[in-house]
């Protein structure tokens, strides 16, 4: 008994190794897709029907733990203001098995508190945005034809259907 004893002691003591790939410093995240993301592109399309044409940088940040991008919508002439910018970041959680997007841009805080849950089905990641007012999808589509990505995004209205809001196509500089 007092051998028994001994060794789970000694088991208590051992650190045990996780059973799932780490997160963290030193385990820079590995994504081959979002790897075709990474540079400098053009975004054109449509966002609530209107014609859209912003740049897109893309780059890894934090010890490769995130893809950042940098969106910058064109300058109202009007105002000399931009009339959108962003700054949507995507890591994944190993421990869940999931992307996660932070979605931060103009429209402020109460808008950038909501994160987006993502799943990936070959060439595309979908993400879901529980928003407090209503559900949201973005999806990011790589078309290695084209070599281009295209990015849709739906609203689920109060009547519950879904409509598009964005429809557009990001093209490398």
């Amino acid at each position: 008994m007092r051998k028994l004893f001994e060794i789970l002691a000694f088991l208590a003591m051992v650190p045990l190794a996780p059973c799932f790939a780490a997160d963290g410093a030193g385990h820079p995240m590995q994504d081959r897709l979002l790897d075709k993301m990474v540079g400098h592109w053009t975004l054109t399309g449509t966002i609530a029907g209107r014609p859209t044409h912003h740049t897109v940088d893309a780059q890894w940040i934090l010890d490769h733990q995130f893809l950042q991008l940098h969106e910058l919508g064109a300058v109202d002439p009007k105002t000399g203001k931009r009339e959108y910018e962003a700054l949507p970041t995507i890591g994944y959680d190993n421990t869940s098995e999931r992307y996660v997007a932070h979605w931060l841009d103009v429209f402020g805080g109460r808008f950038s508190e909501t994160l987006g849950y993502g799943t990936r089905k070959g060439d595309e990641i979908l993400f879901v945005f529980e928003y407090p007012d209503a559900p949201f999808h973005t999806s990011f589509r790589w078309d290695g034809a084209r070599n281009q990505w295209r990015w849709q995004m739906k609203q689920k209205g109060q009547d519950g259907k879904w409509t598009p809001f964005a429809d557009l196509v990001m093209s490398k500089i």
